[in-house]
């Protein structure tokens, strides 16, 4: 399970195994250590965040944040997503 990184208590992370075919580019979100009910955002071509679901119940004002900050470090997840799993597709 790949860190990506920590904004205060919360894990931006993806999975190892995330599925064959491979999934867009996407990353989880949970308070603490990593979780199966984790919040999931895909990530753009263009580096933007979409909110596919929010399964860990962050507060809005919160996620809203974490994803502010997803957003300005797209080119470091997708670096790492392309790093660990050797291919890069996304959702739109």
């Amino acid at each position: 399970m790949p860190q990506i990184f920590k904004v205060g208590s919360y894990w931006v992370y993806f999975w190892s195994n995330e599925n064959k075919p491979l999934e867009p580019v996407h990353v989880h979100i949970s308070q603490g250590s990593p979780a199966e009910n984790a919040t999931k955002v895909w990530i753009t071509k263009a580096g933007k965040c979409i909110l596919c679901n929010n399964n860990s119940r962050i507060q809005k004002n919160i996620l809203k944040n974490i994803m502010r900050i997803i957003e300005a470090r797209s080119s470091e997840v997708i670096g790492k997503w392309y790093s660990h799993f050797g291919e890069v597709r996304f959702y739109c």
